[in-house]
């Protein structure tokens, strides 16, 4: 059984790897010069920028959303991109070791030591922050944090704290839709990575 959740972690990360790979790595994929009828011309990519029409809203209520809206990103987006980063790190260190045993040795030191230092940081948040953590997760990981969890901690635990994030409205299923629902979140991600908000 550890065979299989582990083979099934492996299948997760390497899906998030090779989504990530396609959306971000074509900039390294282009050279410095190049020559053009005999001219050298240096060649260099500029990140992306994206244009929406001006925050004006009307009423003080929808204003204050939005504000609410930029301040609970910009508090969560770190912890959903560190947790992608963490992700590739364990992934990576997991293939070094030699067997199943080391393996689950680890993630379960991993797990006692992430615990140890962002329980007290995630225990701050508000409940629509954590609930926005958990989208932010999918949105990044491409995995939803349920299956997360089911791979690294197994389907009993996973279910666990899917059961106790229900408790309060939340659920770690909660996929990333950034052409519905999450639309407006995606824009105000998009200007606080472009650095405008």
């Amino acid at each position: 059984m550890k065979i299989l959740q582990f083979l099934f972690l492996m299948f997760i990360l390497l899906q998030v790897i090779n989504v990530h790979a396609q959306n971000g790595d074509y900039k390294e994929n282009i050279p410095p010069f190049i020559l053009e009828n005999g001219d050298t011309v240096k060649t260099l990519v500029l990140n992306d920028i994206y244009f929406y029409p001006n925050q004006i809203f009307g009423n003080q209520e929808n204003d204050a959303k939005y504000k609410k809206l930029v301040r609970d990103v910009k508090k969560t987006l770190p912890y959903a991109k560190l947790i992608y980063a963490t992700l590739i790190e364990t992934y990576e260190y997991m293939m070094t070791l030699p067997d199943d045993k080391a393996r689950e040795e680890h993630l379960k030191l991993m797990e006692k030591e992430l615990f140890a230092e962002y329980k007290p940081a995630l225990k701050k948040l508000t409940l629509s922050q954590g609930k926005l953590l958990i989208k932010l997760i999918d949105r990044e990981c491409n995995q939803t944090s349920y299956n997360l969890l089911k791979a690294f901690l197994g389907p009993f635990r996973a279910g666990f704290w899917n059961f106790f994030a229900g408790m309060f409205g939340a659920s770690l299923k909660s996929s990333w839709d950034p052409e519905g629902k999450d639309a407006a979140t995606e824009r105000v991600i998009e200007l606080v990575e472009m650095g405008v908000l």
